[in-house]
């Protein structure tokens, strides 16, 4: 049942194995003997009832669900206990039998028989001894044999060694036996005397063991599951440790024993082993025929409510079913019901009901669901290509044409599956060879590439294309020594429409592994440019945002504005266009097609697909400057990505968290280590530009301006690098104005306009006036420090200078900043700065108060405190009131009641998005609401609210 080996119930512990520690060993034991991964806490609570136990006796019942490690930890505590001298008697049930009454009491006394040491004047044991082996009746009734069970024991105990008895699987003995144990168990108190028993859940507990401790062993956590996968199933690859992750949900038992490529066979049913089949579902080949076969459609049909499901199973068999075929399952504990639909107890529980099924009896079941299910569906033609042998080239084609509709329903993984059927039941080579690549490229789309790889080499044994050939060498890597196509300047224009189709995949494909080879990024750009009937596929867009995100920006976007009716798209494409946008430098526009994606998957119940929607959330938040929702979204990427064992966008997720957790505070940013930037470049190609750019930025937000000029500029120069450093364009400025280079700055800033030229993003051109308005101060005050001249001509050049940045402030003021609050702090600030210095003191301390509102709404709060220093500059008192100014009365005339109210709980401490889920808001609008409310009560920061509405009020 468990991953470790039984001992015979008839041979005592002393003489089976040497002692083995109960501290299992941690991360870097040797793969053939991992330990009990993931059971830390349990095994220091059976540590310590050992210790209970030899000072004053105790029981323990360890209760968990078949195959999570019960007999696993038994075993270790019974070696603990011998090492530490206590002697051990055990017994075992057997599941799926009728063990005779008392056996499993014989078991735990028998080696006491057969002691040679044994004291003739042994008399409860004699007694024990003919009630249990020779069949007497008990002298005193039935109530006898419990006590004198409990005498035996307490004398064992009482004779030099402290006595554990351990129970395997006690809801599998015989119940005189059952009974007789936790009468024990009751009375071990006040004697050197352990009992552990181990028993699975019941829906509703046993009355005999009601009161009892007890210790429940649930599922292991995705970090534990995939570490005993490394340590027992070594060289799994990235699907297959997703897809076992996935079925077993952190059962130790289904994680060892479930195989792997289930979906290899035909008729396809779900996974399972013997050993599996056994303890998850002991008695299923014992139910009666009708709930056998009803069991076996809910397994090939998950999805099915009750009456489809009996209509399905009444065909199999030939005799109507009711609902009373669900009865037998219910009680076997292999299944509950809601109202509406079966759920077996586990995910591998429905493999485990149906292992051993004869195939032609599974053909059959896919039939009967073909026959119930709606005509021409999805699922009705899948079921019906299961139950097919042969070839069948009507209903190849009609897999064919749905699988589209798969895709429409936001289900990419049925299209392959779907696909890969129809090239099973072409008997066309050539339609086989198309099939079986469009298969191959669905499956490379969803990070599927054991399967992309497979389906790439049985299309490349089939007559294709050239583009199409090209495509599968690339997605099978036997191409060109395993790399792409090495010139795409040689591939043959697109002849029809099949061969148009490979041609955006093979961009697709590729376009990440030439992206930095300037003389391959060119020739597969004029490849591109050859297509222009297809220049709004999403496809293509990506494809050129890869290769040239910063000269071809317009027209990516321009091209991603042109698909229309974006809730027809599939939700692939949405994604696509999503990181086009977010590429060509809109985030905005990625974050909207992001957020469709996310809507979609959760709509059709698909959370395997979202931590890779979650992590393009966040990087468009970081770009828009957003550090509280960026870092809210790599959060929820990483807890998923590792319940799904995704580690490639967990790795990403993790370093972007600590690299947003750099940008709040202006801490040091962790760069990772080697393995995990290997793990998320498999995530986000360019994840070493975006840590680099973003550990700059955390300079500027520290006040270390020296270290993030030079920083910033060279990322800023270097190609590679020049896509993630555009949304730096602020701090860049910052960096320079304080460092006296804002003229080398400005001319930075001129070549890159001049470079982007019409391909300039309007979001990228916000910027750029921005930055010239912050860089606008530092220009001018250096220009006129350097004057020799007269009073009166330094005097004419600071007027001229002040009006340059008026104009510049005001150019830049013009522009749309409403969804671009990251743009608009800044330039507070800049214009607060400015205005102080002009001992404009009053419509300063405004500007700066609308600045620290903007950098608090944005989670920047390493920015506060130099703001409070720029506010107590321009006159601003400790307590946030200005000299010769009186407050007003109350808070309530500054403050709508909504404002009073959202303000009253940020100043308790709490985020946006705890105050946005009292109030039914979202986060955004709350912190839209904070960026009135700060500078109409006079705050910079959160920690000021309280007080400031206490002393409000008190007024």
């Amino acid at each position: 049942m468990n991953a470790r080996t039984r001992l015979s119930p008839l041979t005592t512990v002393e003489e089976a194995q040497p002692a083995l520690s109960l501290v299992a060993p941690r991360r870097g034991a040797l793969p053939d003997d991992p330990g009990l991964v993931g059971r830390d806490p349990e095994l220091r609570a059976l540590k310590d009832f050992l210790r209970e136990a030899r000072a004053h006796g105790a029981a323990r019942v360890v209760c968990g669900h078949a195959g999570a490690g019960k007999s696993a930890l038994l075993e270790a505590t019974v070696q603990a206990a011998v090492a530490t001298g206590m002697r051990v008697l055990r017994c075992t049930g057997i599941r799926g039998g009728n063990p005779p009454g008392l056996s499993g009491l014989l078991q735990i006394v028998r080696p006491l028989l057969a002691d040679p040491h044994r004291s003739p004047a042994a008399g409860p044991l004699d007694a024990v001894e003919r009630v249990l082996v020779d069949g007497a009746p008990a002298p005193g009734g039935p109530s006898w044999l419990p006590f004198a069970v409990v005498r035996v024991l307490e004398s064992v105990s009482r004779a030099g060694q402290p006595l554990l008895v351990a129970v395997d699987d006690w809801d599998a003995l015989d119940a005189p036996s059952r009974d007789v144990l936790t009468f024990v168990a009751r009375r071990a108190e006040g004697h050197p005397l352990a009992l552990l028993m181990t028993s699975r859940p019941h829906r509703t507990r046993p009355a005999s063991l009601a009161g009892l401790p007890e210790l429940p062993l649930g599922p292991l956590g995705p970090a534990a599951s995939a570490r005993l996968l490394a340590a027992r199933r070594p060289g799994l690859d990235a699907q297959a440790m997703r897809e076992l992750l996935a079925t077993a949900a952190g059962n130790p038992l289904a994680l060892l024993e479930l195989p792997t490529g289930s979906e290899d066979s035909v008729p396809c049913v779900p996974a399972s082993s013997d050993r599996l089949a056994a303890a998850l579902a002991p008695g299923a080949a014992h139910l009666p025929s009708g709930t056998r076969d009803l069991l076996l459609v809910a397994a090939l049909h998950p999805a099915g409510d009750l009456p489809l499901l009996l209509s399905a199973a009444s065909r199999i068999g030939g005799a109507e079913l009711d609902f009373t075929a669900l009865d037998p399952a219910e009680r076997a504990g292999l299944v509950a019901f809601d109202g509406m639909r079966l759920h077996f107890d586990h995910p591998a529980t429905a493999g485990a009901v149906v292992h051993g099924t004869d195939p032609r009896r599974c053909r059959a079941a896919h039939a009967a669901l073909a026959a119930v299910l709606a005509p021409g569906s999805v699922q009705m033609l899948w079921h019906r290509s299961q139950a097919v042998q042969g070839c069948d080239p009507e209903l190849a084609g009609r897999l064919e044409a749905v699988h589209g509709q798969a895709l429409e329903q936001c289900e990419p993984p049925m299209a392959v599956r779907l696909l890969r059927r129809a090239a099973d039941l072409h008997p066309l080579p050539a339609d086989r060879g198309r099939c079986a690549l469009r298969a191959a490229q669905l499956a490379h789309v969803l990070g599927l590439e054991r399967l992309a790889r497979t389906m790439a080499h049985q299309a490349l044994r089939q007559p294709l294309g050239p583009l199409g050939t090209l495509c599968a060498e690339a997605l099978s890597g036997t191409g060109n020594g395993g790399q792409p196509p090495a010139d795409p300047a040689a591939w043959p224009a697109p002849a029809g429409a099949a061969e148009q189709e490979n041609a955006l995949e093979l961009a697709r494909i590729t376009a990440p592994a030439v992206a930095g080879d300037d003389a391959r990024a060119e020739a597969l750009l004029a490849f591109l440019d050859g297509m222009p009937d297809l220049s709004d596929d999403p496809r293509l867009l990506h494809a050129m945002a890869t290769l040239a995100p910063v000269r071809r920006a317009a027209t990516v976007l321009a091209g991603a504005s042109a698909v229309r009716h974006l809730t027809d798209v599939p939700v692939r494409d949405l994604e696509l266009l999503g990181e086009a946008a977010l590429l060509a430098g809109d985030p905005l526009r990625a974050l909207d097609l992001y957020r469709q994606a996310e809507r979609r998957h959760r709509f059709h119940d698909r959370p395997g697909q979202l931590p890779r929607v979650l992590l393009r959330q966040g990087l468009a938040h970081l770009a828009m400057g957003d550090r509280g929702q960026s870092g809210h979204a790599f959060r929820r990427c990483a807890e998923l990505a590792e319940a799904h064992g995704q580690d490639h966008h967990a790795a990403a997720a993790r370093l972007l968290e600590d690299l947003v957790r750099g940008l709040r505070t202006g801490g040091a940013v962790r760069r990772g280590s080697a393995a995990e930037l290997e793990a998320a470049r498999r995530s986000v190609r360019s994840i070493d530009a975006v840590l680099a750019v973003g550990a700059a930025c955390a300079l500027v937000e520290a006040g270390e301006f020296g270290a993030a000029w030079p920083a910033l500029s060279s990322l800023l120069s270097d190609p590679g690098s020049r896509a993630a450093a555009l949304f730096a364009l602020i701090p860049y400025a910052e960096a320079a104005e304080a460092e006296n280079a804002s003229e080398e700055a400005l001319a930075t800033l001129d070549r890159i306009e001049a470079e982007l030229g019409a391909e300039c993003p309007p979001a990228v051109a916000v910027r750029l006036t921005v930055a010239r308005a912050v860089l606008a101060d530092g220009r001018n005050g250096r220009d006129h420090r350097g004057l020799r001249d007269s009073r009166d001509e330094q005097n004419d050049q600071v007027g001229r200078d002040g009006r340059d940045a008026q104009a510049l402030s005001e150019r830049a003021f013009a522009e749309d900043l409403a969804l671009w609050p990251c743009l608009e702090a800044p330039l507070r600030l800049a214009q607060g700065r400015r205005l102080r210095r002009r001992r404009q003191f009053a419509d300063s301390r405004a500007a700066l108060r609308q600045a620290a509102a903007g950098y608090t709404m944005l989670g920047a709060e390493a920015r506060l405190a130099r703001i409070a220093g720029e506010l107590r500059a321009s006159g601003e008192r400790a307590d946030g009131g200005t000299p010769g100014v009186s407050r007003p009365a109350a808070a309530r005339d500054l403050l709508t009641p909504q404002e009073l109210r959202i303000a009253e709980l940020a100043g308790r401490g709490l985020s946006n998005r705890e105050v946005g889920e009292q109030l039914g808001l979202s986060p955004r609008t709350i912190g839209a609401y904070l960026y009135r409310i700060f500078p109409r009560l006079g705050v910079t920061a959160r920690a000021q609210l309280t007080e400031v509405l206490r002393d409000r009020q008190a007024a």
